[in-house]
């Protein structure tokens, strides 16, 4: 069983918020063993299984599967870009199968969204609602336990019935584009049901549970905390919803909101990746903070910078609970410290491994892309409602995967688009109970598990994976896209997959191990059937900012 993880919290000085983040100093184990500035050096050539040498996961937010692909191949063409689908492009498993456009079971039907209303309200995504509405599989509940009609968020669209709410390749076009030229699975999944933060750890290390709740101000672990669900005795258990890491300065409102924070134990695929001497990083926007962490003076960094969406909604860049690797004092970087220089970028040195996106960009044309490179945007650019929308996100899409392709690294380079959670968005399909929880007790959720978790649970053949509960999956259908010279042409892929697939095609492509603990990394659906590594089709797919194709989309692999 899991036990606390041995946080020692020492040297507080009068300024008591600032223990946590001294805490993951003082312990050996909280920061790497390289001396600030000493990079403990990757292997130039990491020797892998497949041909793919870079692996860019971009991992946006918020969306269900119907919600961007419901009409896949057919747009309306009657508002914004037009999209003409390739002959013989197949259609998945979408709103076009079965009448659900105009005979769904869920009160309303699908309600298609104009690119004027690309900002909408968000919905209710968390652990039990979503779970209620998919009803045993028949995902006919969506309108009374998911649907965030009305948030009075600037000029956000919202209607009755809004969860129902799906956009077509006159919105989400870039996304059309790729699926048109490279490869998408219709049947992948979050491993879990739930928000942002189950999402970011299944990506990281195939596991929510682990968790311990403490003190924002003194560390101080939080027994029967309401912020983690089915603790032990140990305090120690599972995440369910979105609490801030306590290895970060700027969680919790830069440390001045009451609420507690979390640590996890275990191991990720940071950890994997570090025992091979792999390079990776961590790369989200705002990292960089606004007010850099004073070393004399004990003053915490503070991540302030913010933008606005296309709707002039503004948030702040840096979201904490997005960063899977902030929870863990092996992979975290407290004070935002940045690299001791763009050829360090993916080694291990003072920024562990946790970088500004910007930093991205850097080593990219420097020619020090790491291995392993997760690429997190700014909030109002990663897709999530309210503060973000499909255009927004769109931009950041189409310039980060446009630099990548017209770089030295194309020719041996897979980009995954994988997302968090759904947000509540309406989905048609489910994956059947691979992991079963009964708790009528789950926090940060209106209620706990519904009976397709419960009875899962009490069936032999799929029961509590490592007796940890509140880990019920997997949930809602999300996008999942490879775009690869190696990536199959206009193919889509039914391979049942999910986020814990990512880590584990880290795992088979670098020879890491497994990450254990009752990791859904181990039952994980393959990404490889996207792929064919038999050859490469030399495929360029440069994009315009509207997301259509340029004029020259052949071009030889350089």
């Amino acid at each position: 069983m899991r036990t606390r993880s041995s946080v020692v919290f020492a040297g507080l000085t009068a300024v008591t918020m600032l223990g946590l983040l001294t805490a993951c100093v003082a312990d050996s184990s909280a920061m790497p063993s390289a001396s600030p500035g000493v990079s403990a050096s990757a292997s130039p050539n990491p020797q892998t299984t497949t041909p793919i040498k870079h692996l860019v996961v971009i991992y946006d937010e918020n969306v269900s599967f119907d919600h961007y692909f419901g009409t896949y191949p057919k747009a309306a063409n009657t508002d914004g870009v037009k999209f003409t689908a390739i002959p013989g492009t197949p259609t998945p498993v979408n709103l076009l199968q079965n009448d659900l456009l105009t005979k769904n079971p869920n009160e309303f039907n699908p309600l298609r969204l104009t690119p004027s209303e690309a900002v909408t309200c968000d919905q209710d995504h968390s652990y039990g609602p979503e779970q209620e509405a998919a009803d045993n599989g028949k995902n006919d509940k969506a309108v009374q336990f998911t649907s965030g009609d009305s948030c009075g968020i600037g000029g956000a669209f919202s209607t009755t019935g809004l969860t129902m709410g799906y956009y077509d390749g006159n919105t989400v076009t870039a996304l059309w584009s790729y699926a048109q030229h490279y490869a998408m699975n219709d049947n992948s999944y979050g491993s879990t049901f739930g928000p942002s933060t189950p999402g970011a750890l299944n990506l990281a290390a195939g596991q929510t549970h682990g968790m311990t709740a403490v003190d924002p101000h003194s560390g101080a672990v939080l027994p029967k905390s309401l912020v983690v669900s089915s603790t032990n005795a140990d305090n120690v258990g599972t995440d369910t919803g979105d609490v801030d890491p306590a290895f970060d300065d700027c969680s919790g409102n830069d440390h001045t909101s009451p609420v507690p924070l979390a640590t996890m134990t275990g191991k990720n695929v940071g950890d994997l990746l570090n025992a091979q001497h792999v390079s990776w990083g961590w790369f989200q926007g705002g990292f960089a903070p606004t007010t850099p962490y004073n070393a004399t003076s004990g003053s915490i960094a503070k991540c302030d910078a913010r933008h606005d969406n296309v709707d002039r909604v503004s948030s702040k860049d840096y979201v904490p609970h997005h960063n899977p690797f902030a929870y863990y004092t092996s992979t975290s970087n407290p004070h935002h410290l940045p690299p001791s220089s763009t050829s360090a970028i993916g080694e291990t040195d003072q920024a562990n491994h946790n970088y500004d996106l910007t930093e991205f960009d850097a080593a990219l044309k420097a020619g020090v892309l790491p291995s392993v490179s997760f690429l997190k945007p700014a909030a109002y650019q990663n897709g999530h409602a309210a503060n973000s929308d499909p255009l927004d996100e769109q931009h950041f899409l189409v310039s980060e995967i446009n630099a990548i392709e017209s770089s030295k690294y194309w020719a041996t380079t897979a980009i995954v688009i994988a997302y968090d959670d759904s947000d509540g968005w309406y989905d048609q399909k489910s994956s059947p109970v691979l992991n079963g929880s009964n708790d009528q007790h789950v926090v940060n959720s209106l209620v706990g598990d519904q009976p397709m978790c419960v009875s899962a649970a009490a069936d032999p053949k799929v029961g509590v994976s490592g007796g940890y509960a509140d880990r019920c999956g997997p949930g809602p259908r999300l996008p999942l896209l490879v775009i690869s010279p190696f990536a199959k042409a206009n193919y889509i892929d039914d391979t049942p997959t999910e986020q814990a697939s990512i880590p584990a095609f880290i795992e088979n492509n670098w020879t890491t191990g497994r990450l254990g603990d009752a990791s859904f990394d181990a039952r994980a659906g393959t990404l490889q059937n996207m792929f064919d590594f038999t050859k490469s089709r030399g495929e360029k797919v440069i994009l315009r900012a509207n997301g259509t194709a340029a004029s020259a989309v052949m071009q030889p692999v350089g």
